[in-house]
């Protein structure tokens, strides 16, 4: 028995959902139903004789909706500011994040509200999705020594942890990260960046590449005990000088400032205290560095936290993407080999060697595990590869991406053709089941969609595009009304809504060209280089480049504009067509 979408029952469990996560509705539940029984009854035809050709093909569908997100065109800012009305409904404009205790990252939503700014030009959202990073950075969810941030707040303040390292929180926020640094330019979310891809690859990084799935918040039996300090222990290290400026700094009292013990968090930001200390920021950084290393080294002296071993698919591939984005952001290519040796450490450890056995499966644990990959594995998957396509310009990377999306839209599809069911056809599961909503991980159909939109620009696949536009569409009452459970779905509503920019880059220069590009803030764009033309790809196809010259082509729906050969002349172009990459 296959068990089919009914945005009903998703909105029922959603109120459930949402409860659970202290997050307030914005709309009554009643009304809620209501509204999405007139959306679906809208999608699925006005009357029962409409049904037998409701749903015969996804192009079908896929058209006329996509006329109808055309032809709501002069709304979509109207639409874009009803969402963020929405989310900021649940901000929290003092400490940042959405919600109450406990708190989470929200890193769909936060990445929704920077996105916003970049197509509306809007600072409300921008202002509350910074706050939220930068309280996050600040409390005890971050790891001020090691690096690296524990699942969620127990406090509205981000103080106390659930000490717990998940690598796909750490992925998550990795990723939003690089967003606010491109965007803003800020050296704190640089560093942070830099530290937390440290902590990752000297705590939970196997030696052939891929990563471990966490670290448990208990050592010794008791939470948090590998983490929290005593005053005394810091003075004893650092020395009087240095443990007097490192306290005044985290809030490290006597007393303590949690259970008789004390979490290291910054209740200013470092340039604030610099700033009211009256000593240079850099400075004070050098100082608070070297405190750093010499705790460090202490630290790992005491009982560490349990390690999962587990490799597993989905979450490895989040990480994938998140180096790709900080290595592109960033310009460093060491991030870019890491996303590489992670991908290569999966395709050889992840996949049985009989054909017979299957494909991908879900881990590994020192030997590969039973269960089959499920559809968040593989969305993900799919998307690390799209992403690892665009940093390096390899196309086998597109190709394997291309034929992972054909397993799928074979293996997950619903009956008609449009969601996915979280296990494969031959799963054995009584009852297949379709999620839709973000939880700590973002729906694997809300990434597929993204995947789908994507390649068919990529690969010029219509039938994909069109599905991609459907399900993101059937979403739109949801997302609307419940932002911060459907950011990830927000996001790719941005992309079509505001149109997604085709960068084609093709001649010798290509690779240095595009890595200029990519330390740009351009959320919604694809890129493509080559140093030739590729005539199997539309992008890359049909561009008279002369011999060493290279050529950077600004496109939408396959039609460009003349080709430049400077990154800021491509940017002045997005700019006019009204954009904000940088944040003023």
């Amino acid at each position: 028995m296959e068990k089919q979408p009914d945005l009903t029952a998703q909105a029922e469990n959603l109120i459930r959902h949402l409860e659970q996560q202290n997050l307030p509705l914005s709309v009554k539940p009643k009304n809620t139903q209501e509204n999405l029984r007139e959306n679906h009854d809208e999608n699925q035809g006005e009357n029962q004789g409409e049904k037998s050709n409701e749903k015969t093909t996804v192009e079908n569908d896929g058209a006329g909706l996509n006329n109808r997100l055309k032809a709501g065109a002069a709304d979509i800012p109207g639409q874009a500011s009803q969402i963020r009305a929405a989310v900021m409904q649940a901000a929290d404009t003092i400490w940042g994040g959405f919600g109450r205790a406990p708190k989470f990252p929200q890193t769909y939503t936060i990445r929704y509200l920077l996105r916003d700014y970049y197509y509306t030009g809007n600072k409300q959202g921008v202002s509350q999705a910074l706050l939220s990073l930068d309280k996050m950075l600040q409390g005890g969810l971050y790891d001020q020594i090691g690096g690296g941030f524990a699942r969620y707040s127990t406090d509205e303040k981000w103080l106390v942890p659930h000490f717990e390292k998940m690598l796909y929180d750490n992925a998550l926020l990795l990723e939003a990260l690089a967003e606010a640094w491109s965007l803003t330019g800020n050296m704190v979310y640089q560093r942070i960046i830099r530290q937390t891809i440290d902590f990752l690859s000297r705590e939970m990084r196997h030696s052939g590449g891929g990563f471990y799935a966490a670290l448990d918040a208990d050592s010794e039996g008791v939470e948090g005990k590998y983490y929290v300090w005593q005053k005394s222990e810091i003075e004893k290290i650092l020395g009087e000088e240095q443990a007097e400026l490192f306290c005044l700094v985290y809030d490290v009292e006597e007393k303590g400032n949690w259970e008789d013990t004390n979490i290291l968090w910054l209740q200013q930001s470092i340039a604030e205290v610099a700033k009211s200390i009256r000593i240079p920021e850099a400075s004070l950084l050098r100082v608070l560095d070297q405190c750093k290393v010499k705790l460090l080294t202490e630290r790992s002296k005491r009982v560490r936290p349990g390690t999962d071993n587990k490799v597993i698919l989905g979450w490895n591939a989040m990480l994938i993407t998140a180096l790709c984005k900080c290595g592109a952001a960033l310009g460093e290519p060491l991030f870019i080999e890491m996303a590489e040796d992670c991908y290569h450490f999966l395709q050889s450890h992840l996949i049985p060697q009989d054909e017979n056995e299957g494909s991908w499966r879900h881990h590994w644990n020192k030997k590969i595990g039973a269960a089959e990959a499920f559809l968040d594995d593989y969305a993900s998957l799919i998307q690390a590869l799209i992403e690892l396509n665009q940093v390096t310009g390899k196309t086998t990377y597109l190709q394997s991406a291309a034929a992972l999306t054909v397993e799928v839209i074979s293996g997950f599809s619903d009956k008609e053709g449009h969601f996915f069911y979280y296990t494969k056809q031959a799963a054995g599961a009584l009852v297949r089941k379709i999620e839709t909503y973000d939880s700590a991980t973002p729906s694997g159909n809300a990434v597929m969609a993204d995947n789908l939109w994507r390649l068919s620009i990529l690969l010029d696949k219509t039938t994909w595009r069109e599905r991609a536009v459907y399900m993101t569409l059937a979403m739109e009452p949801l997302m609307q009304h419940y932002p911060t459970s459907f950011g990830y779905w927000a996001t790719l509503w941005q992309k079509i809504a505001f149109g997604t920019p085709e960068i084609a880059i093709i001649g010798d220069n290509a690779s240095a060209l595009a890595s200029e590009v990519l330390q740009n803030y351009l959320p919604g764009a694809v890129l493509q280089f080559s140093p030739v033309t590729v005539a199997d790809l539309p992008l890359l196809a049909d561009k008279n480049v002369p011999k060493g010259q290279s050529f950077i082509y600004l496109c939408q729906d396959y039609h460009c504009n003349q080709p430049v050969t400077e990154v800021n002349t491509l940017m002045d172009s997005l700019v006019k067509s009204g954009v904000h990459p940088v944040l003023t």
